[in-house]
């Protein structure tokens, strides 16, 4: 995410680099290329002006230490006015209230505020390991209730049903009787889509939040209309006393204007970042891992976050005590391993949180077939268990048999099995060397085209 805005800082702050020291006339050109920089990224004027001033006071000021070099201290004071301008810390939901807390959600219409409610339940069903309720207020959009009450279905939490020929008013009041009933920790309410400049919806939701009292009010907006959604969050932050903002779209938006305008324009913490379609896709915002994300610099912590949640530590560690013994290395286990890198973003979602690597997942992304992890999985779920077991016996008629169930070609097949016994060979020379050794030998599995393991097809 933020491919523009991260490539056009990270050449616009080399050529500070090699400097003897910081002064106002060399680092003059680097702020007018951070300035445009940020202009085309879409960020609000006056957070622009702002951010570029700060920068230019903390460079030429008492922060230049002796240990670094002049490039260095630009990158610091960069890094930490971007924290700065996007809020300086991760704020968390506060839900300290009497059962139920009750979460406001509001939004424009399809900024995607229904699934990130479902995302919002399973967040604090799954991490915060609280019970939740979630109910539609929405009588104005067809089908808008039964949406919630699928994605309720899908991340398993609790659904009260509303009618759209009932008053929004009325259906909160029940939903607040009914969670208390069935004792669930939070109820989150989803609220019609409006434009800000709606009166009589924007007079409703007033009504509502007045009705509700909610510990959090959250709105939703689109990363990619950039610094417009500053604006109509500062436009709703009128009508509503708003808690946060839920950024969606994160990881289509190759500009940032949103999240670096947004805090700046409000005053509003960004609480939370949807990052994809799956109900899973909703990250903790933390100012500091982003902006080192936008230098270039990754952001590790959210990546061993990541592996916490997302990796299945039982067959990790089946797998573990499977190579210590000597056992073989499947192709069961192959396609394990395959969907637990698919689960962690694949090869370029991990390549972008670590040091360095930003502009590695953006080759990946451009010369990597990447529907080849999902070719793989198919073309292993059509063989026997036999032949998972035992990949030697698939030669011949078992080929064209697996690649006709599978939709691929006997290429596809070969180059599979090529990866596989170059990662068994790894696996065994990990006999008796533990999980560590057998998560960096993973890493093989996904290096850069003619690199160890054969590289992974082009397109």
């Amino acid at each position: 995410m933020f491919e523009n805005l991260s490539d056009r800082l990270s050449h616009s702050l080399r050529s500070i680099t090699g400097k003897a020291k910081l002064t106002e006339d060399n680092i003059q050109e680097t702020l007018r290329e951070v300035r445009m920089a940020l202009l085309e990224a879409d960020v609000a004027l006056p957070v622009v002006k702002d951010f570029v001033e700060s920068v230019k006071q903390r460079a030429l000021g008492q922060e230049v230490m002796k240990s670094l070099s002049p490039g260095q201290v630009f990158l610091k004071v960069v890094q930490a006015e971007l924290e700065s301008v996007m809020g300086g810390a991760n704020e968390n939901l506060n839900l300290a209230a009497q059962p139920p807390a009750v979460i406001l959600v509001a939004g424009l219409q399809g900024a995607g505020k229904t699934t990130s409610v479902a995302k919002l339940a399973k967040f604090l069903k799954e991490r915060e390991k609280k019970s939740v309720t979630v109910v539609s207020a929405d009588v104005y959009r067809p089908a808008a209730i039964k949406q919630l009450e699928t994605l309720a279905q899908d991340v398993g939490v609790d659904f009260f049903a509303s009618d759209a020929s009932q008053k929004p008013v009325d259906i909160v009041q029940s939903a607040i009787t009914q969670a208390k009933i069935s004792f669930s920790d939070v109820l989150i309410v989803d609220t019609a889509g409006r434009l800000a400049i709606d009166q009589q919806m924007m007079q409703e939701i007033a009504e509502l939040h007045s009705a509700l009292n909610p510990v959090e009010t959250l709105f939703v907006v689109d990363a990619m209309t950039g610094q417009d959604a500053a604006n109509t969050a500062r436009v709703f932050g009128e009508t509503l006393p708003l808690t946060g903002i839920i950024l969606t779209k994160v990881d289509a938006d190759t500009r940032g204007g949103a999240a670096l305008s947004v805090r700046a324009v409000t005053g509003t913490p960004i609480k939370f970042l949807g990052v994809g379609e799956k109900t899973s896709a909703l990250d903790p915002f933390h100012p500091d891992r982003l902006a080192s994300r936008i230098l270039g610099m990754g952001d590790v912590l959210s990546l061993i976050e990541e592996a916490e949640q997302k990796v299945d530590k039982k067959k990790a560690e089946k797998l573990a005590r499977k190579i210590k013994k000597g056992k073989k290395f499947d192709l069961e286990d192959f396609r394990d391993q395959l969907q637990q890198m698919n689960n962690m973003g694949g090869i370029t979602g991990m390549l972008d949180k670590l040091p360095g690597m930003g502009n590695m997942a953006q080759m990946a992304k451009q010369n990597l077939d990447m529907q080849m992890f999902a070719r793989m999985g198919v073309m292993i779920d059509s063989m026997t268990a036999k032949e998972r077991r035992n990949p030697e016996l698939i030669s011949g008629s078992r080929k064209r048999r697996i690649t006709r169930g599978s939709g691929t070609q006997v290429q596809d097949l070969n180059r599979l099995l090529k990866q596989h016994k170059q990662m068994q060979k790894m696996m065994k020379k990990m006999k008796g060397g533990g999980m560590e050794k057998m998560m960096r030998g993973m890493g093989g599995m996904g290096g850069a085209p003619g690199g160890p393991g054969g590289g992974f097809p082009l397109r």
